[in-house]
């Protein structure tokens, strides 16, 4: 489903991580760093959904361990029965919670899952609106791909195309670039046959878009890249894009 809002109306912020942040980078908080940092207040309230990996407990505590003291951290569970019942998933309750962060962190999993259970829940609307009025939605893997159109996801066994992503970003998607043996061919093989141009991005970057804009590319390990990759003439042509490295310029660089 995609956004019929006029693209110049859109005040938030979309931070696609091909992998890293918390669930991935224990010891190099740099990506989630510049997430936080984007917030227009200080402590930022961030709401982890973790719909991906079926609210995963672990991936949960992983959450809460990053970033309990540094920010005003909550959740927004919806297969776990038991959270389900303390706040009901209804659209006017998700909408409420969600209207009061400043950042929606959506975890890793099956995309394709997750899709579904949002839009039997309205999230999908209602962060949308939430992206228009000018919150700042971030994840990581299936986090990615959620925001696009169309993506190369694992969620249906191989690496697949998804087909029916959420549209806020135009084009396609591919995390863990360099993280998952198969992914660049599987991705170049998709455009090829028709998928969408897009992006891809490693372990360790992350694309930074204001409203549907890609505005730059940042990473937490000095060797991780994003790309650009379209059809040109029958071939796929895969063009590296200008990253800024967040750590300092003397550590790091083997990471």
């Amino acid at each position: 489903m995609g956004s019929h809002v006029s693209r110049e109306k859109i005040s938030g912020r979309i931070v696609a991580l091909g992998g890293g942040g918390f669930s991935m980078e224990l010891d190099n908080s740099l990506l989630d760093d510049f997430i936080l940092s984007l917030a227009p207040s200080q402590p930022a309230r961030i709401c982890f959904v973790p719909t991906a990996s079926s609210d995963s407990a672990a991936y949960l505590l992983k959450f809460y361990r990053a970033f309990s003291g540094r920010a005003i951290a909550t959740d927004l569970t919806l297969s776990d029965q038991a959270a389900v019942a303390r706040r009901p998933a209804h659209s006017s309750e998700i909408q409420s919670h969600i209207a009061s962060q400043d950042i929606i962190y959506v975890g890793g999993g099956n995309t394709a899952n997750l899709l579904a259970i949002w839009r039997a829940h309205s999230v999908d609307q209602v962060l949308r609106d939430a992206w228009v009025q000018g919150k700042i939605l971030c994840g990581i893997s299936a986090g990615m791909i959620c925001w696009f159109h169309d993506g190369l996801t694992d969620s249906f066994g191989g690496l697949d195309p998804l087909g029916d992503g959420l549209g806020f970003l135009d084009g396609s998607a591919c995390p863990h670039y360099d993280g998952e043996k198969g992914r660049p061919d599987a991705y170049r093989k998709a455009i090829k046959d028709g998928m969408q141009p897009g992006y891809a991005a490693d372990d360790g970057a992350a694309l930074h878009f204001h409203g549907a804009e890609l505005v730059e590319v940042v990473t937490s390990r000095k060797k991780a890249a994003a790309y650009r990759l379209e059809l040109v003439n029958g071939e796929v042509i895969e063009t590296p894009l200008e990253a800024r490295y967040l750590g300092s310029s003397d550590v790091g660089a083997s990471a």
